[in-house]
């Protein structure tokens, strides 16, 4: 594709300027200041790089450009994806920007963003300034073209390089900390131990304590039963016996007042209960009987139960359920501190990488002669004849680029060395093999 049109409105120094390109090649000439770098200028502010107040003219109210290309299938693409309308034989291009900085954007007539003309820069333009040369010398610049050259997709290669990282550094603090981790263990198997053998059950604090009042209240509690029993059965005066004969006095009379035959099935009725709770009485009193040895006995696991809540700061009744969590927590440092599966994981990881790191030093190993030939070849057509590049390819250590880095190296002259770039060549040169790569790669 190519630059049809470009137009310039009160742009820095310029009024206005139209500028009609024909096809093939077109170069711009003269001195030093004559305002060459602002069409360039232009060009990137039209292709959406930042702008600021300062390219306005003086005295004006903001400054336009305007610009056309050529219209191919790769770009009609773009502009339908984007939603700008794709017809015609031209993309037009037209950008704002007023004297307080404030920018606007179109695309074929439609307002755009910055980040749109960015986008379709890199579609249809390559600037290629004085100081290109400078990314020569930087080698992650030199792997990428390398790369792009050879059609490498890094992508695999770096997740790979990420798992492994992470596998690693996962092994690494598992390590760090298994020291930590062991003596962790170490405390919660004696707590356990400790505990277990109490081994408390839940619910059982609250059975334990109605219990102990029980057996400690044994002696008070069978005289209780004993004086009740005897007042409901003494042979004279007992309670059953007075209640009887009431229910009888009453009963007998019921004939002449019938209200004495209900309120005598009333005390039928509290003979019956009472009665009820004699046997009761008689039953309690057979099975209860003072235990001393088993009060002991309980006084000793409730002073046990107690003695464990204090040192660990608990409530007594937690107990149980703070035995469980240890054993919870026991069990996942069992399984976090499994050190042979981590080491497995990552050498997994470790062999994942290496084999992609192997696929991508194979294509560059592939494409580094090709690559340097096609530059060499175009070094001829730029006044270097006879002088000669290379792409050196040098092992480093495993890195998320892979296991080598790029140079590029350069002879200037037939029969010369080639030596890195930035050592051998001068400005002149280092420039037109900057115009070498770009036009090769």
């Amino acid at each position: 594709m190519s630059l049809r049109h470009l137009v310039l409105r009160d742009f820095v120094i310029v009024q206005s300027l139209e500028l009609d390109f024909s096809q093939g090649f077109t170069a711009l000439t003269g001195e030093t200041g004559a305002g060459k770098s602002i069409l360039i200028d232009a060009l990137q502010l039209v292709l959406g790089g930042r702008a600021d107040a300062g390219v306005v003219r003086e005295a004006c109210a903001k400054a336009e450009i305007s610009a056309a290309f050529d219209l191919n299938a790769e770009l009609r693409a773009w502009l339908d994806a984007e939603g700008f309308d794709p017809e015609g034989d031209e993309l037009l291009l037209r950008r704002t920007i007023d004297a307080q900085g404030k920018s606007r954007g179109w695309i074929q007539g439609s307002a755009a963003t910055a980040a749109q003309l960015r986008s379709l820069g890199d579609l249809v333009l390559d600037i290629h300034g004085q100081h290109a040369w400078q990314s020569l010398t930087r080698t992650e610049a030199v792997r990428d073209l390398l790369d792009a050259y050879a059609g490498i997709d890094r992508t695999p290669l770096q997740q790979a390089w990420s798992h492994w990282r992470e596998a690693v550094q996962t092994l690494e603090h598992a390590r760090t900390a298994q020291d930590s981790l062991q003596q962790e263990r170490e405390r919660l198997q004696w707590q356990i131990g400790e505990v277990e053998k109490l081994a408390p059950q839940a619910d059982e604090w609250e059975g334990l304590n109605q219990q102990h009042k029980r057996l400690a209240n044994a002696q008070a509690l069978l005289e209780a039963a004993q004086l009740a029993l005897s007042a409901l059965e003494g042979e004279d005066d007992g309670v059953l016996r007075q209640l009887h004969r009431a229910q009888g006095e009453l009963q007998a009379q019921s004939a002449v007042e019938p209200q004495f035959a209900a309120w005598a099935e009333v005390l039928a009725s509290a003979v019956a209960q009472s009665a009820d709770v004699a046997h009761e009485l008689q039953a309690y009193l057979s099975r209860t009987e003072l235990d001393p040895e088993g009060l002991q006995a309980l006084d000793e696991r409730l002073a046990l139960w107690v003695s464990l809540a204090r040192r660990y700061k608990r409530a007594p009744e937690d107990l149980p359920a703070l035995l469980q969590d240890w054993r919870t927590r026991l069990a996942q440092l069992d399984a976090a501190v499994d050190l042979a599966g981590l080491e497995a994981s990552e050498a997994r990881a470790q062999e994942a990488y290496q084999a992609e790191a192997k696929r991508v030093s194979q294509a560059r190993k592939k494409s580094a002669p090709k690559l340097s030939q096609a530059i060499t070849t175009a070094m001829q057509d730029l006044g270097m004849q006879g002088g000669r590049f290379e792409v050196a390819l040098e092992p480093v250590a495993p890195a998320a680029y892979g296991l080598e880095q790029a140079q590029f190296l350069v002879a200037g002259h037939a029969g010369s060395t080639p030596r890195p770039v930035a050592k051998v060549a001068s400005g002149g040169e280092l420039s037109r093999i900057a115009l070498a790569i770009a036009v090769t790669t």
